[in-house]
């Protein structure tokens, strides 16, 4: 940040920041007490309060907020602590020509510089919202974005360092969360207000914020309800654009693609559901009398079988059926019980599923048609979550037989195991690109003990060929963010499920 001696309008413009503090002097900003632009913004922007109708007008220019930079204009308030900010979002002009990706938002600032962190929830001009956040000065901004009709009432919630967005459909709604919030630290005092960006740096556009409330978050309950979301996002380290595919009070876990990379395939509450991978309602696949169905299923390399691994009438334990994508019914492939599905071979004459036995757990390969079984690993350790490579020369997996968990890879056959990782996080579930190219997987903070979910945990991608690692995206997860192959068939996006644990829909936060 620029420091500057005692403050003055000619000093500021020499610090390169437009400070306009009509608080208290021309007119009242109602809630906020000044405004500013932020980052490059030509002509200055303005923000006016009208106290007869209590709304708020702002226009703006400016290129974005995106990237490591921001250009917009900002009505604020510095405070400390918890914060709920609310509004009705409009942009009154639709005339004409005007960007879809104007951004009218409510948001949280570290600093009044162009690369700080902040959290914000954004309405674009094509309707389309999303929570966006820059996790630390000068850092990407990535983002949660749901294509839905612009909704009535938009809300950004900090608690301690969730940012969590809510929003309603209809006026007079009641205010739902949208996936589920994200971390990232504001020290106390940090800027709080609404703010607006043309997108066009040449243009200038206007919204209209009404209804507009600044509280403190209302106490959580004693009992808290499990939120799911399940997420597609790019693999692109500058521009972290993560979907919000599904959310809802429930539990579900474990994307995976079908081949044409339009459908997601995802368990919740013990059934297979599929959703288009561009959002929508999704819809149970018939799987006949298999139930209780776990996150370990995936379709065949012709994308004609689906293993899932599951329960059905006299075989209450898990063990790895295959049944039509079509739908239909499950025909068994592993008759011993507690057998999980993990990968099927690049041929797809072989499934790779693990066994879990007291407390240690071993990886084995059966023919598609249930015979052959055989071991690929041995011993008392955990060695689990097995992923063919897509040229069959490598099944990569996680194991602990080097002390702590760890990625490894071994050939077919179970021979030659070598280790990949080797750090101070303990990782799980890798999954190989389609293009052979990449590996990701799940990475928890050092000294936790097996595969807990609802955890702090990073998803990290490896290059192959150069063994360099970088971190995808944080999230609460663990088990059940992706415990199955989750690579598109571009191998550029990637399916998750993260959690959040939030008051039960009907209480959901003050309204």
């Amino acid at each position: 940040m620029k420091h500057c001696p005692p403050l003055s309008f000619s000093l500021l413009a020499l610090c390169g920041l437009s400070l306009l503090p009509l608080a208290g002097h021309a007119q009242s900003l109602g809630l906020f007490d000044s405004q500013s632009d932020v980052g490059s913004v030509t002509p200055p922007g303005t923000a006016t309060y009208d106290p007869a109708t209590a709304t708020y007008t702002l226009t703006s220019a400016g290129a974005n907020l995106w990237g490591t930079t921001d250009g917009f204009h900002f009505l604020w308030k510095k405070i400390s602590g918890d914060a709920v900010l609310t509004a009705d979002i409009a942009f009154p002009d639709t005339a004409g020509d005007h960007s879809p990706h104007r951004k009218a938002i409510l948001i949280l600032r570290q600093t009044l510089d162009a690369s700080s962190a902040y959290a914000d929830a954004a309405l674009h001009g094509a309707g389309l919202t999303a929570l966006q956040y820059r996790r630390t000065d000068g850092g990407i901004t990535e983002g949660l974005e749901l294509n839905i009709a612009a909704p009535a009432r938009l809300r950004i919630e900090k608690l301690g360092d969730t940012f969590t967005m809510y929003l309603a459909a209809a006026p007079n709604a009641p205010l739902h969360q949208v996936g589920a919030g994200t971390q990232l630290h504001l020290a106390d005092p940090f800027y709080i207000g609404i703010g607006l960006c043309s997108h066009d740096p040449n243009k200038t556009e206007k919204a209209v914020f009404s209804h507009v409330t600044l509280d403190q978050p209302a106490p959580l309950p004693s009992t808290l309800a499990l939120y799911s979301t399940l997420n597609t996002i790019g693999d692109d380290p500058d521009f972290r654009r993560d979907v919000i595919v599904w959310s809802a009070q429930a539990h579900f876990e474990a994307p995976n693609w079908t081949r044409d990379g339009k459908t997601l395939i995802f368990n919740q509450d013990g059934k297979i559901m599929t959703v288009p991978a561009d959002g929508g309602t999704p819809q149970p696949l018939n799987i006949g009398d298999a139930t209780h169905c776990n996150g370990s299923h995936g379709l065949s390399p012709d994308g004609k079988l689906l293993a899932i691994s599951c329960a059905t009438p006299g075989k209450p334990e898990s063990r790895v059926y295959i049944v039509p994508f079509t739908g239909g019914e499950p025909t068994v492939v592993t008759e011993h019980p507690n057998s999980y599905f993990h990968s099927w071979s690049p041929d797809g004459k072989t499934i790779i599923f693990t066994r879990p036995d007291h407390g240690s757990g071993n990886i084995f390969a059966i023919s598609v048609d249930g015979s052959e079984e055989h071991a690929l690993t041995t011993g008392t350790g955990i060695s689990d979550d097995p992923d063919c490579s897509p040229d069959g020369q490598y099944i990569y997996f996680n194991s602990d037989r080097g002390g702590t968990m760890q990625i490894w890879r071994m050939h077919p056959d179970g021979s030659s195991p070598e280790q990949i990782t080797s750090d101070d996080y303990v990782n799980w579930t890798p999954h190989v690109s389609p293009n052979g190219k990449s590996i990701v997987f799940i990475s928890y903070e050092k000294g936790t003990t097996g595969h807990p979910a609802n955890k702090p945990i990073e998803l990290r991608i490896m290059s192959l060929d150069d063994r360099k690692i970088h971190v995808l995206f944080q999230l609460t997860g663990g088990s059940g963010t992706m415990n199955v192959p989750s690579w598109a068939p571009d191998s550029k996006h990637l399916s998750f499920v993260s959690y959040q644990m939030l008051p039960a829909e009907d209480t959901a936060g003050p309204q």
